[in-house]
Order: C-alpha cells, then sequence, then structure tokens
C-alpha cells in the first residue's frame, strides 16, 4: 500500500469510529471497543483485508499511546483525591496486582496444562487495570461517583503499570535462562522502579511547572510543549531504569494542579490528544489480532475472564482494602471496575517480542480477556454504581471560567459564569450577602444576559431561571455562589432523597439536634457536633455522602472543605414523637 492509500486507509477508520461513537453511548457500550473493533475489521479477516502482523510497531505505538493517555489522566486528577485515596490506590497498584498475577496464574496454570511459571506470565499480563479504559469510562459515564471510590480507581489504574510491567519482563527473563528467581532482586527492581518513577516524575512535573510560567508561547503551543516534555521523561526513566509510566503521570499530576493561566485550553487540546493516542492505539491493536485465532482457545480464555473478573479480583480487593474504610459496595464496586484494557494487551506482545515459545498463545487469550472484560463491566459501569448506590448528585458548578490571575505570588482570580436555576434572587445586594468571603476582595458581578442580551442590573433585578452570570471571583468562593444560583436544583427529588430535606452546619451541636427532632438524650456528650459524630462513626477518610443513623434521623456528609465537614443533610427515617 503507498502512503496516499495508507493515510486515506487511516483516516476513513478513524472517521467511522468517531462517527459510530455516538451509537455506542446510547446502547452503553464502551467507546474504545468501537475503535477495537473497527481495527479487526480492517483487518487482514475483515473488510479491510488488511495485512498487518508488525508486533514492534505496535509496540511502540502502545507506549507511545500509553504515555500520552497517563499525561492526560495525571492532568485530570485532583491531588485533593489523595487524602483519601492515595493508600489504598498504592496498596491494589502492588500487592493487588500480584495477588492477581499469583491467583490467576495458578488458575491458567491448572486449566491449559502448562507449567506454573508460563501461567504466572499470563496472570502478570492480565493483572493490572487499564488507564485508558478507566480514564474513559469513569469520565463518561454519567454518573458521579464519591471522592474515595472514583479517586481510588483513577490513581490506582495510574500506578498500577510499574508492578504489571515489572513482573512480566522479570518472568519473561526468567523464561528465556535457567537461572532461579532471586527475590532480592526482584524486590530491588521494584524499588528502583518507583523511586525514580516517582521521584523523575515530581521533579519533572515542577520543572514544567516553571517553564510554562516564565516562557511566552502561542497558545496552541503549550499543550505541545507539556506533550514533548512528557514524552521526554517517559523515555528518560525507562532508560534509567525506572518506571516511565508512573513517571509521566505524575508530571501531569503535578501540571495539572499548578496555577496556570492557560490551564484551560491546555486540557482541551490534551484531552483531544489524548482520544486520538486511544483511537490510534486501540485500532492499530485490532488490525494485529486475526479473530479466528481467538477461537482455538476460546472457551479456556472465557474461563480465565471469568475467573479473573468474579474471583481473582475481587479478592485481591477485599485483602487489599481491609486495612481501609470502605464500605462492603464500595469495595464491591472497586473489584467490578478492574478494566482491561490497552495495557494488558501491549504486555502481552513482550513474550511475542522475545520469541517464547506459545507467545502468540498468550496474546490470543489476553486479547479475548480484554474484550470480555470491556463488553461485560466496561458496559455495566453506571448500572453498577446506581445499584450499589455509591453515585452521588453532582454539586452546582460553573460552566465556564477563565483565569485571569494565576500565579503562586497572587491569590487566584478568575471569570465563571453561571447558570441560573434559583428565581427571586436580587443583584448584586443577596449575593454579596449571601457569600462568606475569606478573601481580600468580595465576588464582583460582570454581567447578566438573558435571552443573549446584556442587561442593566440595579438594586431591583430579579433573576429568572436560565439567566447567565458573570462574575468575578477567587476560587475559594465558586462554591458558595454556585449554590446560591442553583438553589431551585438543590431542592430536587434526587438531592432531597439523596441529602435530605434539611441541611445545618458541621458545628451544630448534637444535643441541639436531638432536642429538635426528638432523638434520646441518653448518653450524648453536650459538646460533641454533628461532625464529630460523622468522623468518629467514619473514620478520618471522610467523603461527600458518607452517612450515619443518630436516631430517627439520616446524617449524610453534604460539603467537605479539606478535612473538616461543613455541611451536613438530614433526612428523617421516620415521624419523630
Amino acid at each position: 500500500m503507498d502512503t496516499n492509500g495508507f493515510i486515506f486507509l487511516a483516516g476513513i477508520l478513524l472517521l467511522v469510529s468517531i462517527l459510530a461513537s455516538s451509537f455506542t453511548v446510547r446502547v452503553g457500550l464502551p467507546l474504545l471497543l468501537v475503535f477495537l473493533g473497527m481495527g479487526m475489521l480492517a483487518g487482514e479477516e475483515g473488510i479491510g483485508g488488511l495485512n498487518f502482523d508488525n508486533t514492534d510497531m505496535s509496540f511502540f505505538v502502545g507506549n507511545l499511546a500509553l504515555a500520552v493517555i497517563l499525561l492526560d489522566g495525571g492532568m485530570q486528577t485532583q491531588t485533593s483525591t489523595f487524602r483519601v485515596a492515595l493508600w489504598p490506590s498504592l496498596s491494589l497498584a502492588t500487592l493487588g496486582v500480584v495477588f492477581t498475577t499469583a491467583s490467576v496464574g495458578t488458575f491458567a496454570a491448572w486449566l491449559l496444562d502448562v507449567k506454573l511459571i508460563y501461567g504466572l506470565l499470563l496472570g502478570a499480563i492480565v493483572g493490572s487495570t487499564d488507564a485508558a479504559a478507566v480514564f474513559s469510562l469513569l469520565r463518561n459515564s454519567g454518573v458521579k461517583l464519591n471522592e474515595r471510590v472514583g479517586g481510588t480507581l483513577e490513581i490506582e489504574s495510574g500506578a498500577n503499570d510499574p508492578m504489571a510491567i515489572l513482573l512480566v519482563v522479570m518472568l519473561t527473563g526468567l523464561m528465556q535462562s535457567a537461572e532461579p528467581l532471586s527475590v532480592m532482586a526482584f524486590l530491588g527492581q521494584m524499588v528502583q522502579q518507583f523511586a525514580l518513577g516517582i521521584a523523575f516524575g515530581l521533579l519533572g512535573g515542577r520543572l514544567l511547572l516553571m517553564v510554562l510560567r516564565r516562557v511566552p508561547l502561542i497558545e496552541g503551543l503549550y499543550a505541545l510543549l507539556i506533550i514533548s516534555f512528557g514524552l521526554a521523561v517517559f523515555a528518560g526513566v525507562n532508560m534509567l531504569g525506572g518506571s516511565g509510566f508512573l513517571a509521566v503521570y505524575l508530571v501531569g499530576l503535578t501540571v495539572g494542579n499548578g496555577r496556570i493561566k492557560q490551564l484551560d485550553a491546555i486540557s482541551q487540546v490534551m484531552d483531544g490528544l489524548a482520544w486520538l493516542a486511544q483511537a490510534g492505539m486501540f485500532l492499530l491493536l485490532g488490525l494485529l489480532v486475526t479473530p479466528s485465532s481467538l477461537l482455538t482457545h476460546g472457551l479456556q480464555a472465557v474461563a480465565i475472564a471469568a475467573f479473573l473478573i468474579f474471583v481473582a479480583r475481587p479478592l485481591a480487593v477485599f485483602v487489599c482494602l481491609l486495612p481501609f474504610d470502605f464500605r462492603w459496595p464500595e469495595r464491591l464496586y472497586i473489584s467490578w471496575v478492574g478494566l482491561r484494557g490497552a495495557v494488558p494487551i501491549v504486555l502481552a506482545l513482550y513474550p511475542v517480542i522475545a520469541g517464547l515459545t506459545n507467545a502468540e498463545l498468550l496474546f490470543e487469550i489476553t486479547f479475548t480477556v480484554v474484550l470480555i472484560s470491556l463488553l461485560l463491566q466496561g458496559s455495566t459501569v453506571p448500572h453498577m454504581a446506581r445499584w450499589l448506590k455509591i453515585v452521588v448528585p453532582p454539586a452546582p458548578a460553573p460552566t465556564t471560567r477563565y483565569a485571569l490571575i494565576n500565579d503562586e505570588t497572587r491569590p487566584a482570580l478568575e471569570l465563571y459564569e453561571f447558570v441560573v436555576q434559583a428565581e427571586g434572587i436580587r443583584i448584586p445586594g443577596s449575593i454579596l450577602q449571601n457569600v462568606p468571603s475569606e478573601t481580600v476582595s468580595t465576588p464582583q458581578l460582570v454581567s447578566l444576559v438573558r435571552d443573549h442580551q446584556p442587561k442593566v442590573v440595579n438594586a431591583s433585578t430579579l433573576l429568572q431561571p436560565e439567566d447567565r452570570i458573570w462574575m468575578l471571583l477567587h476560587p475559594s468562593d465558586v462554591n458558595d455562589v454556585a449554590q446560591i444560583f442553583s438553589q431551585q436544583a438543590s431542592g430536587s427529588f434526587l438531592l432531597q432523597n439523596f441529602f435530605g430535606e434539611f441541611a445545618v452546619r458541621g458545628d451544630a451541636p448534637l444535643i441541639d439536634l436531638a432536642k429538635v427532632y426528638g432523638v434520646p438524650l441518653d448518653d450524648l456528650d453536650p459538646a460533641e457536633t454533628a461532625a464529630e459524630l460523622l468522623q468518629r462513626k467514619l473514620g478520618k477518610s471522610v467523603v461527600v455522602g458518607d452517612r450515619v443513623r443518630f436516631g430517627n434521623l439520616r446524617l449524610t456528609v453534604r460539603q467537605m472543605n479539606g478535612n473538616q465537614i461543613e455541611s451536613i443533610g438530614l433526612k428523617l427515617q421516620s415521624k419523630s414523637p
């Protein structure tokens, strides 16, 4: 095929895949499955008839795409989630991968009647969750998870690749040589991978932030600067013997949580590049596989996938999360969203490139496991969240924001647009009186837009639903202003049913609530507050949506400020005496 023919085919494949994605959203299938399927259709046994078997090119493109995806995923992860999700995520990203490898490897060795080390290699290949699949599905599922669950899944998927790669590389090397496995050598390699990845990832992120703040560029070049810097860190850390995947994720995390003026424009471009990387990678991996070969060991592959989904992953999650404050529905959901995607397929190329015996069998089984995971788990992500009741109603938020002052030397100042959902609010008095600003200057109204026309504002102006308000704010005031403009939405059935009909401050004395709602006063500490009760019963890692029973009341955390509970929802479970 000549150059023009290749470009034409690639463009058609991308175009059809993107257009077909609108259909998959309606039927609830993962978007990534479309790109994988289009690659298979264009392959040698599909309608395209393209014979592609270049494993080296697939391996190169897969690693390149994963680096871009992890960089973008890090930029979209908020460091505030580390408060409740860091240690559980690291437990799953290390011990969880080892447990999954051991259990799946043992089962696969028995089922396929092969040596244990061969089964363990297959277990290591499918042992890690996939960042591309997890990031994509969680952010496009239409449901909002509580911070503890969502943060754990995202951080785990971004941090578990080093352990899986280390296991695959070491097991592949053992199968190529007759030397026994050295536990100390394995532990040394693991420490080196994580240490270099963390060190250079954080240092690289801080250096990139300095460059972004000090070097003026055309706006469209900032995202390319981040991509090029991230890829350089990724490759450099790999050459030093560290984990480039962990390093590039931390570079994105540092930049995404840094205060840079161009972050909104950068994020939009980065999101598009990440989608292009995912599409290209899955199309290429789909081209690489021969569909008929998947049927040769199809039953064994289905059995291994079922064991992984219903036995190995749940056991690993339950064991790794035992020391942490997770409810049983949350543990079940985390075990269910152990999505497999491009990472296992790319890892399955290691033994193929190394020339191991029956390496094609490993690749075919891995590909089938990924297909089943995306079809079964990927299509049920939002449904399982609703069924297990771990969905949190989305908090009111501005529709648009622009950073005006965003550096480390001065307080941040940004321009926000809010869509009004409440009636009867006067401008500007009631807004400014209801915002407990702790910053130097109070929120400033910039414009009121109604029916696409700017309106003159005075003390008698009343807001109407669908009005658009532009305000100049410090980020610390955004939540309070958003609550004011969505008072009507906060009274909806969904929010009332979840948080309750009433709300109180976290420092409200428990004894006062007990007197008002008829809760027995026995054994109540007069000095204890509602927030202290929640933290005492729920532990330190409290997030929005956590709840406890207090007499005939259900108390639900409604708003957090760091580690402090600011607002609590009250719902009457039965009539007061």
